[in-house]
């Protein structure tokens, strides 16, 4: 399965963003789903992750701020991010069972 992301972009502090994981193949097999991010000068980090009864794990800084869900019908991941702030500037990626990731896609946050 291949994975491709896309919502990325820039916003404003406060602002929101909804990234999308489109598949290729079913995603229902896989039980994690995840959204990682890789900032300037870091490593890549967990964001959030979904397993396949819908158990969402979020990284801390992110808690109560970003909402990751998953459509199997429609083979698609979602990380909803709301109340952005600068340090959430980062490459996005997505990842199925922690083996196959997507390309990234940017999100930049300007204070």
């Amino acid at each position: 399965v291949q994975l491709q992301a896309s919502g990325g972009g820039l916003v404003q502090a406060g602002g929101s963003l909804r990234l999308s994981c489109a598949a290729s193949g079913s995603i229902s097999r896989f039980n994690l789903m995840g959204w990682y991010r890789q900032a300037p000068g870091k490593q890549r980090e967990l964001v959030a992750r979904i397993n396949s009864g819908g158990i969402t794990t979020y990284a801390d800084p992110v808690k109560g701020r970003f909402t990751i869900s998953r459509d199997n019908a429609k083979k698609t991941v979602y990380l909803q991010m709301n109340s952005l702030k600068p340090e959430d500037t980062a490459v996005y990626y997505c990842c199925a069972a922690e083996t196959i990731w997507g390309q990234g896609t940017q999100v930049t946050v300007s204070s």
